[in-house]
């Protein structure tokens, strides 16, 4: 095996050289092969993959291929023990740096580009201190359906503290949000300050100050949050609001007829919705209803358009037009939106 080694062969078990791989192969499904074999191959046997059969030392014997794998995953239980134990002094280096000077406290727009407000009171507390940062403009994207009471109070400190500010503050819901007393009640109080529009569906929650912050949730029960500031993902997502407040309906306006007697509003929206072949439940959360009351204007569309059957009622949406959601371009007079009362 002279003119072999280590240098030759830079590898290890788990990812042998082609030669390697086609003689440890030949070795594992023979039992054995020839010592001559393996002579260009000098990292199988500097692997431990290959060793010295006892009876005949002119052959080689393959180490079971699962003793290999013990051998390589202890081999990477080690790596990782030793990356831990490195980045743990590294942290630990870092700490001791930053405590040598004095604590240095990012302003408003100072922070990072993205930040994880993880639980809800980090969450409250950052959205407190954008309040009292902003001095123009808020827009809100309120998803769901009627807004719960007790949400509508936890955030009326700050809205109040944005109107005495004189903050303009724009407002997209959903349809079914038109019908929440506790939300007419906020609008109402509100006055001329808040704007509010209504679509069939919105974006999850987003909540944008002076253009410069945005607030979205990171999770699906929203106990973590984005803090972004970076510009070109602000921009984005106010372009998004911008869009959306274009197509969505003022509160002082009333939804739009279907045009087809007995079908409403809603039931169009459900209809379009189920054309794209989407289930009650992701039906009901688009549209913030409960997946009941879902079902129930599925069941009042099947007798309207008189369908035996879901593949039926489908075909009759498809007929009908109903198979397109809605589209509409609102008409604003001046001081229109500025109303609460639906």
């Amino acid at each position: 095996m002279a003119g072999y080694g280590a240098d030759d062969h830079p590898h290890g078990a788990d990812r042998l050289c082609e030669t390697g791989d086609r003689v440890y192969s030949r070795a594992v499904r023979r039992g054995r092969v020839p010592r001559a074999d393996a002579e260009p191959v000098p990292c199988l046997l500097e692997l431990a993959l290959l060793h010295p059969d006892p009876d005949d030392m002119d052959w080689l014997v393959p180490t079971a291929p699962q003793e290999v794998m013990t051998r390589l995953l202890r081999g990477v239980h080690d790596e990782v023990s030793e990356s831990q134990r490195r980045v743990g002094a590294a942290v630990a280096a870092v700490e001791r740096y930053a405590g040598l000077g004095p604590s240095v406290v990012a302003g408003a727009g100072e922070g990072t580009a993205i930040r994880v407000l993880d639980g809800l009171s980090r969450i409250q507390a950052a959205m407190d201190e954008a309040t009292e940062a902003c001095t123009t403009e808020v827009l809100t994207v309120q998803p769901g359906g009627i807004r719960p009471e007790h949400e509508l109070t936890e955030g009326l400190h700050r809205a109040l503290a944005l109107r005495g500010r004189g903050v303009r503050m724009r407002d997209l819901y959903t349809h079914v949000a038109r019908h929440g007393q506790g939300l007419l009640n906020y609008l109402e109080l509100m006055g001329g300050s808040v704007q509010a529009r209504t679509l069939d569906e919105v974006i999850d929650r987003l909540i944008l100050f002076d253009r410069t912050v945005a607030f979205i949730p990171a999770n699906a029960d929203r106990t973590l949050a984005l803090e972004l500031r970076h510009p070109a993902l602000v921009a984005y997502l106010v372009t998004v609001f911008e869009r959306l407040w274009r197509l969505a309906i003022p509160l002082t306006a009333p939804l739009p007829d279907t045009g087809i007697e007995g079908i409403s509003h809603r039931e169009q929206s459900i209809a379009a919705l189920l054309a794209e072949g989407h289930q009650d439940a992701v039906i009901a959360e688009r549209l913030g209803i409960s997946v009941r009351t879902c079902r129930a204007h599925i069941a009042r569309l099947s007798e309207t358009l008189g369908a035996a059957s879901r593949t039926q009622l489908g075909v009759r949406i498809a007929q009908v037009g109903l198979d397109r959601p809605t589209s509409v371009t609102p008409l604003t007079l001046p001081g229109q939106e500025s109303r609460t009362v639906r």
